[in-house]
């Protein structure tokens, strides 16, 4: 009896294991989820753009328009990749009014001197990159363990979301939100 006892608690112990190890990671949940509306207007220092050196709400400039809203930590060679990609799929959709910003959640010094470089040297022409408080904007949700959020939005309701931990935005994580893109488009 005490052995098949043993036995079945060991069996029990291999199959929890296995349970365990084949669970994922916890899905990161940060910024406006799906069908939530976005917080509302926030006023972060735009480096770039019509506004650079001047604190400008990108929320209330893009309106209703499509918009790939990006809230960073600090820059990176992936997050930098991710950018012009946007970059250049706003150009391609200027007809379509297709926006992007991205907000630098930092207090670090001299984070303004760096994306004005990455404005320079990426030769952005749509993406505002800009800089707020690392605690983000109230009501936007930002959650302290995401390295990346990005939001995509039309009308002011999130449509697509993803976000990453430090080192977790890799080329198929780009290729996904670059993807998303059709799902804030309108449709002609």
């Amino acid at each position: 009896m005490k052995l098949h006892r043993m036995v079945a608690l060991g069996l029990a112990f291999v199959t929890l294991a296995g349970m365990l190890a084949a669970e994922p990671a916890a899905a990161l949940k940060s910024g406006p989820q799906v069908g939530e509306d976005l917080a509302g207007p926030f006023h972060p220092l735009n480096c770039n753009g019509k506004a650079a050196g001047k604190k400008h709400c990108l929320y209330c400039e893009n309106g209703n328009a499509p918009v790939a809203m990006i809230f960073a930590r600090e820059p990176s060679a992936n997050l930098t990749k991710l950018i012009k990609k946007l970059d250049d799929a706003c150009v391609k959709n200027k007809s379509r009014s297709l926006a992007s910003f991205v907000v630098f959640l930092s207090d670090e010094e001299g984070l303004g001197g760096k994306l004005k470089k990455i404005a320079k040297e990426q030769d952005l022409k749509k993406v505002v990159l800009s800089i707020d408080n690392p605690a983000g904007p109230k009501g936007y949700k930002v959650a302290k363990d995401a390295d990346v959020t990005v939001v995509l939005y039309r009308e002011r309701t999130t449509k697509a979301n993803h976000a990453f931990r430090k080192g977790g935005l890799t080329d198929a994580g780009i290729t996904a939100i670059v993807n998303d893109i059709s799902k804030i488009l309108p449709t002609d």
